[in-house]
């Protein structure tokens, strides 16, 4: 029979008794609290402190006995407590009053609020919990790991020594019974003094599958009530042709709970030493970072890229964000290195490779937003020599690359929707100013350097835009869909720059420009359904009538150069990329939009449409200082034709696809496609690319590429992976690797071996080398090698 008491030691008069008894075992394991490191198990599973008076327990047992001749309290048979969100389940616990001594056996085992797990055959405990002593203990921690000792002392109610612990991660459950994991960690004896929130592990050593292979004198480390505490972390290793062999040896400095330090010292064979610090500093409204890095190299004649092959080389970046208030927000990611090549050369640094600087300042709220931004570029390609393309009267194309990037200083941006409707329909406001500095002009040339075009021009360029849209949806009782809209935009150009007639606005300073428009979009869904799933058919119509564009060709262009049709900016009003352009005459877009969707899970979609340009000068016709709009499909009063298709099976099997295709014959003049599977032990995607010849923008031949990449897994834990970049126009490969991994039981190890012959850093191919190994909870270590590029 099962005794159910329900107790608060407030009002029970023998608290001192079995209350002290049960209480004491069922609060003892302040046990454990999650890793924080390799080892950073909380040892202390005696707690210190006494029950609490005011909390309620539950205490269930088949017998309870009480031997008053020897003063000893008796609980037997599936003794469950319950006490504070904590379980203790034994066969047997025993509390003699007289000795002061608690001791529970036959299968213990105790749950903690936290989800760790301890079991034990026998747990002894003085009153006080100053004394405590547990045999062949086992702890299960929530992340799967898992503490196996002989014995486990408490001795002082400060310091738990564990004879003969092992640390490891979860055995898998098809392991057969008895054989040991792939890995796991003994030490003879582990320390954890309370006092000095110190762990010390004293002869450790590291077994795969039960053999030793690594020894150590001793490792020490912080408890678990330590958050952040100083001392070196795992190496990572360095091995290149230009830099030698290296140890990249990091040790974290934990200033104080907001604020730490990681200095990382690289001492390299050919190069010397290699110095990095990475600081951080939390705030109650933000946090902000700053790590440099540098090297006084050695050999620098290693090097052939621009400034490379200096004596000095570094850079620094600094990261922040700050909440000013509720709804804005502060914030920069700056960047700065001393040569173009510095991280690339020095790849092994954990913060670099940013090659884009910004500064912001933003508000958000439901309705409207504004943003403050400034962009800085630093590249990292080389300067090159080129005889093609060069236009008369200016650098050559490759030359002085970093010059021709702009200082973007500011970009503001406005967005505002109103609440309430105009006109019963939805109003919308935008704004955009851009200023934008530059050194020297961007130009090339098609046709032997007679007619420049322009990337960018020198000097300051400013633009301010307004755009505000209406728009209001009907639909008649056919399901028939009609959108009327209109937009207004404005915008007011100022250019200051010693080239500023190649624009053909020498003379004026200030250009205004108005581009209204009305327009209707129509749709008419009609829906199919048959036994096994539906189908929706939907034309779609779009009309747009406004003025001509002003000022083409005459007016700078940096922020709409690219020019993308396809589905995806087929019922776009303006398809312009950005505010520098603005589409003018009047437009009709129309397509057809299928779905399939069946029961079984199948999804298929699909567009495909056409614009047409009905009156007024077309301003994908009319080039710019760039030409950029030239071969773009919509130049011709009949546009190319765009077409897009995604499947989706319950297989694991997705397609997408996009094209454009010639208005006359119907060729493929773009096309990307993409498809990815996976099918039992194989993942794999590939992707295709094909665009054709453009030869009003200098492109005379096609480009078609083809990527792709597979995994496939052998057996339980080994797998191979590889990818491939193929240029099947030239017949050339541009990126390809290969490699081998190994997954298990909270282990990873992987081997690759890859070849790039896209960069432009002096090498014809970059190959490198990359051996990785895991181990779960303790850490990862590193080689990097592009050694064998010699």
């Amino acid at each position: 029979m099962t005794f159910p008491f329900f107790l608060n030691t407030e009002t029970w008069a023998g608290r001192a008794c079995l209350l002290a008894a049960v209480s004491a075992l069922a609060v003892s394991a302040g046990i454990l609290t999650a890793p924080h490191s390799a080892y950073a198990q909380n040892l202390d599973f005696f707690n210190s402190e006494a029950p609490s008076a005011d909390e309620d327990l539950l205490l269930e047992a088949n017998n309870l006995t009480y031997d008053f001749d020897r003063d000893i309290i008796t609980a037997r048979g599936e003794v469950q407590v319950y006490y504070d969100g904590n379980t203790v389940q034994a066969a047997q616990i025993v509390f003699n009053r007289g000795t002061q001594q608690l001791t529970a056996t036959g299968n213990v085992i105790f749950l903690d609020t936290e989800g760790n797990i301890l079991r034990t055959e026998e747990l002894q405990m003085s009153e006080d919990f100053a004394q405590a002593f547990a045999r062949s203990l086992q702890i299960d921690m929530p992340n799967r790991t898992r503490l196996i000792a002989e014995q486990a002392t408490r001795e002082d109610g400060n310091v738990t020594v564990v004879e003969n612990g092992v640390y490891t991660v979860y055995t898998n459950p098809s392991r057969p019974a008895g054989k040991a994991p792939l890995w796991r960690i003994r030490s003879k004896t582990i320390v954890h003094d309370k006092q000095e929130k110190v762990i010390r592990f004293e002869q450790p050593s590291l077994e795969f599958y039960g053999q030793p292979v690594l020894y150590a004198p001793f490792l020490s480390m912080p408890d678990p009530t330590v958050k952040r505490h100083s001392g070196f972390l795992i190496p990572n290793w360095v091995i290149a042709d230009k830099l030698g062999f290296g140890a990249n040896i990091p040790y974290y400095w934990a200033l104080s709970p907001h604020r730490d330090l990681t200095t990382t010292f690289t001492p390299l064979t050919r190069q010397g030493l290699f110095v990095d610090v990475d600081f951080r500093q939390k705030f109650r409204r933000g946090d902000f970072s700053l790590s440099a890095g540098g090297i006084y190299q050695l050999d620098p004649d290693q090097f052939n890229t621009q400034r490379a092959d200096s004596d000095m080389r570094g850079a620094f970046r600094t990261t922040g964000t700050f909440n000013v208030t509720g709804a804005w927000n502060l914030g920069w990611d700056v960047t700065y290195k001393s040569d173009r090549a510095f991280f690339e050369d020095y790849s092994f640094t954990s913060w670099g490779g940013n090659e884009t600087s910004r500064i912001y300042f933003e508000g958000l709220t439901e309705r409207n937003a504004l943003s403050f931004n400034t962009y800085g570029f630093q590249i990292a390609q080389a300067d090159y020599t080129s005889s093609n393309f060069n236009a008369d009267g200016f650098s050559p194309v490759g030359s002085n690359l970093q010059s021709k990037q702009p200082l973007v200083l500011p970009v503001v941006d406005y967005d505002f929707v109103f609440a309430d409707p105009v006109l019963d329909g939805e109003l919308s406001l935008a704004a955009n100013f851009t200023s934008l500095t530059r050194e020297e002009t961007d130009a090339f040339s098609i046709d032997g350097g007679t007619n420049a075009r322009f990337r960018g021009v020198d000097g300051t360029f400013s633009r301010l835009s307004v755009d505000g849209n209406w728009r209001r949806t009907f639909v008649d009782p056919l399901g028939q869909t009609f959108t009327p809209f209109a937009y207004m935009k404005g915008d007011l150009f100022f250019l200051a720059s010693p080239d500023a007639d190649v624009t053909a606005l020498a003379g004026e300073s200030f250009v205004g420009r108005a581009m209204p428009a009305i327009g209707l979009e129509y749709s008419y869904p009609i829906i199919a359904s048959f036994n096994g799933g539906n189908q929706i058919f939907e034309p779609i119509a779009q009309i747009i009538a406004r003025p001509n564009e002003q000022r083409i060709g005459e007016l700078p262009n940096e922020d709409a150069q690219s020019i993308v049709f396809d589905t995806t900016t087929l019922f776009d009003t303006d398809k312009f990329s950005g505010f520098d352009r603005a589409e003018g005459g009047t437009r009709l877009n129309v397509g057809l939009n299928y779905k399939l969707q069946l029961n079984s899970g199948h999804y298929l979609t699909g567009l495909f449409g056409r614009s047409y340009h009905l009156a007024g000068e077309n301003s994908y016709k009319v080039p710019d200082i760039l030409g950029a709009t030239q071969d773009s499909g919509l130049e011709s009063d009949l546009s190319d034709y765009v077409g897009s298709l995604y499947l989706d099976t319950k297989y694991g099997v997705k397609l997408g696809t996009q094209a454009r295709f010639d208005k006359d014959d119907f060729s493929i003049n773009r096309l990307q496609a993409q498809a990815s599977a996976i099918y039992g032990p194989v993942v794999s995607s590939v992707a295709y690319a094909f665009l054709d010849a453009q030869p009003n923008v200098g492109i005379d031949d096609t480009r078609e590429e083809l990527l792709g990449s597979a995994s496939l897994r052998l057996q339980e834990n080994w797998r191979v992976f590889g990818s491939m970049r193929y240029d099947l126009q030239n017949s050339n490969v541009v990126q390809d690797g290969v490699g081998v991994g190994y997954d298990d039981e909270g282990f990873s190890l992987s081997l690759s071996y890859s070849e790039d012959r896209s960069r432009n850093d002096g090498d014809t191919t970059n190959r490198l080398l990359f051996f990785r190994v895991g181990l779960r909870t303790l850490g990862n270590t590193q080689i990097q090698s592009n050694a064998i590029n010699n």
